[in-house]
C-alpha cells in the first residue's frame, strides 16, 4: 500500500514514517510540507522525496497520513479525500464541530476512511484496566480521575491558538476522552473546564482542569494541564484512577521506564521500554485498509473525543456545564 505523509508540522510525522517504513503491508512513497525546511529533514532521513504540493502526493497514494497544524486538519483531509486517499489523521481531528462535520462528510462521499490516530487505545496497560473492568472485578463504575499533562512544546504551533485551535485543553484532553468512551462505552454528554494561563502566563490555556459527564451516569476528572517544566523526567502521561463500587483500579500506562542520568543533558530522563503502541496502531490500520474492513478507530471516534475540549472552551468561557450533542 502506497502511503504519504501530509505535512510535518506535528512531531508525531516521525512516528508515522518510522512505522510505516518498518511495517511490510506500507511503501512510504513521500513526505509532503508547504515548508520546504521543514519537511526535508524526515524525507532525507527515510530517503523519501519531498513534495511541496499535497494534491500531487495525495494523487499518487493509497493512503496518507495527516499531521499538520490541528487547525489545518480539514483542509488536508479534504484534499486526500478529493485524491480517493484513505486517511489517518492526528489527534485532535478537528477544533471546531463544524470542520468535524465537514471532514466525516468528504471522506463519506469519496467512499474513503477516515482514522483518527489515538494509539493509545494499543496500550497493554489499558487492555488489562478494561479487560478487569468489564469483568466487574470492582463492580458498578462510579468515576474515574484521569490525567494526561505533561511539558508545553516550547517555540511551537501548539501554544499559538489560531493553529492549534486552543492549548494545553485541546493539546491532550482528547487522548483521555476517547480512552474513556472505550472504557465505559458510553458517549460524554455534558462538559464542565476550568482553564488557567498560571504557568507560562501566554494567550493560550496551558491549565486545563475537565469534568466530563457520561450517559451510563459516571463522571470522570481530566488534568490535561502542561504542568511540567522543561527539565521534567518525562514528556507527559496517561493515567487513570477508576472507582467502583466494590473497589478501585489504578493504571499508568507508561510505567514500564527506568531513570537515565545523562552528564551529556545535565538532567535526568525517563526512558520508557514499554510496547511500540505507534506501531500497534499503524498495523491495525493498515491491515483493515488492505482487508476492506472498517478502521479500528474511526473519524467518528476522533469527533466524539474532540468534542469534549471544544465544549471544554465554551464551559470556561461562561463557567456552566455545556451539554453535548
Amino acid at each position: 500500500m502506497k502511503v504519504g505523509i501530509l505535512s510535518t508540522a506535528h512531531m508525531h510525522a516521525w512516528g508515522y514514517a518510522s512505522a510505516l517504513k518498518a511495517n511490510p503491508r506500507s511503501a512510504l512513497i513521500g513526505v509532503a510540507d508547504e515548508n520546504s525546511e521543514r519537511g526535508k529533514e524526515l524525507a532525507a532521513r527515510y530517503e523519501v522525496p519531498l513534495f511541496s504540493s499535497y494534491e500531487e502526493l495525495a494523487e499518487q497514494c493509497d493512503a496518507v497520513c495527516v499531521a499538520s497544524e490541528n487547525v489545518k486538519h480539514r483542509a488536508l483531509v479534504e484534499i486526500a479525500a478529493s485524491k480517493k486517499c484513505h486517511i489517518m489523521c492526528e489527534k485532535p481531528l478537528c477544533t471546531t464541530e463544524e470542520d468535524g462535520r465537514a471532514m466525516l462528510a468528504a471522506c463519506d462521499a469519496a467512499g474513503v476512511q477516515l482514522a483518527t490516530c489515538f494509539p493509545c487505545r494499543y496500550s497493554p496497560a489499558f487492555l488489562r484496566l478494561v479487560e478487569r473492568v468489564e469483568s466487574r472485578e470492582i463492580g458498578d463504575l462510579l468515576a474515574v480521575c484521569a490525567t494526561n499533562h505533561g511539558m508545553m512544546p516550547q517555540n511551537s504551533w501548539f501554544n499559538i491558538p489560531a493553529l492549534s485551535g486552543g492549548g494545553a485543553m485541546m493539546d491532550h484532553a482528547v487522548h483521555v476522552s476517547d480512552l474513556l468512551r472505550v472504557l465505559l462505552r458510553r458517549d460524554p454528554v455534558e462538559v464542565y473546564a476550568e482553564t488557567g494561563n498560571g504557568m507560562y502566563h501566554g494567550d493560550f490555556d496551558d491549565i486545563a482542569m475537565v469534568t466530563v459527564q457520561f450517559a451510563n451516569g459516571v463522571f470522570a476528572t481530566i488534568d490535561s494541564s502542561w504542568s511540567r517544566p522543561v527539565s521534567y523526567k518525562v514528556w507527559g502521561d496517561v493515567t487513570m484512577n477508576v472507582v467502583g463500587t466494590k473497589g478501585v483500579i489504578e493504571m499508568d500506562m507508561f510505567g514500564q521506564a527506568f531513570l537515565s542520568y545523562s552528564n551529556k543533558d545535565m538532567r535526568v530522563r525517563e526512558i520508557g521500554y514499554g510496547s511500540n503502541i505507534d506501531a500497534a496502531l499503524m498495523e491495525d490500520w493498515l491491515a483493515a485498509l488492505e482487508e476492506g474492513r472498517p478502521v479500528p478507530v474511526s473519524g467518528t471516534d476522533g469527533f466524539k473525543a474532540a468534542q469534549v475540549p471544544i465544549a471544554g472552551y465554551q464551559a470556561a468561557k461562561t463557567h456552566r456545564p455545556v451539554r453535548i450533542s
